[in-house]
This record gives C-alpha cells, structure tokens and sequence, in this order.
C-alpha cells in the first residue's frame, strides 16, 4: 500500500510533521508539498495523509493554496480516494482553530473523496509535540485502514 504524506504549510510545521511521520512508518511513505502537488497525480489506490495548517483567521497556509486552488478550478471525480486529514492550530482562536485544514476536508469530501481514521489535531497552545502527536495519529489511521482492507 501507498502512503502519502500530502502538507501544506505556513511556517513549516506540516512539513517537519510530515517529514517525521514518514520516518517513523518507514519507506512506504512518500512526502508531497501541496505547493508542488498537482490535483491530476493523485493516486487513487494511495491513502493520503493530509497535515495542513491554518494561518491567519482560519485560512489556508500558502503552501496549500496551489493545491486547493487546482482542485477546485478542476474539480475532479474524487470517490475513489482515500484520507485521513491532520489539522494544526491554537485552541485559543477557538472560531478559526485547526481550520485550513477543514477547508481542504471540505473540498475533498464535496469531490466524492472517503476520510478515514479520526480527524487528528495539534493544538499549538497546548503541551503536546506535534511530531509525537502526528505520529501516533498516523500509525493509528495507517493500521485502521489496514485491517479494513484485509
């Protein structure tokens, strides 16, 4: 099975969560930028593992902008694909928290696209590390996907 880390960052969070997830699951992992991924290359038969941050008031972080952008002017039949999304924020902007991330959730699911596992989260103004956090949430969704397949 294909695993793709697909992130789309600001400051460069999601890509070090990304990054780190695919050290811990091991080769299988691809890691994408959305600012460089194009809507046209996904792999349906992959299960992409989404790790977007919000920046501003709840806005998409421009990394993910290019990618959201293409998917929506294209607007491709998606019913095939399979994700778990991974959402960064702080708590304390409760109306806007983890938000970029939604608005991708959004589109993908008004495309036909399936969510699989739990919606992760990573509050900034907590005491969790991100990386910890973005890894047990990835094993998990991995594993999860895994045994419903077999």
């Amino acid at each position: 099975m294909t695993v793709v880390a697909l992130y789309g960052t600001e400051s460069g969070n999601s890509e070090m969560i990304a990054e780190d997830i695919a050290d811990a699951l091991g080769e299988t992992v691809q890691v994408e930028d959305m600012s460089a991924f194009d809507p046209a290359d996904l792999d349906m038969s992959a299960l992409y593992l989404v790790i977007c941050s919000s920046h501003g008031d709840g806005e998409l972080p421009a990394g993910a902008r290019p990618f959201f952008e293409r998917l929506e002017a294209t607007r491709p039949n998606l019913t095939e694909l399979r994700y778990a999304m991974f959402g960064l924020g702080d708590r304390t902007y409760a109306e806007t928290y983890s938000q970029g991330s939604e608005h991708i959730d959004r589109l993908f699911g008004e495309l036909g696209a399936t969510r699989v596992g739990t919606y992760g989260r990573h509050d900034a103004s907590g005491f969790d590390d991100a990386s910890e956090l973005g890894i047990a949430w990835a094993r998990a969704v991995v594993d999860e996907h895994i045994a419903a397949t077999v």
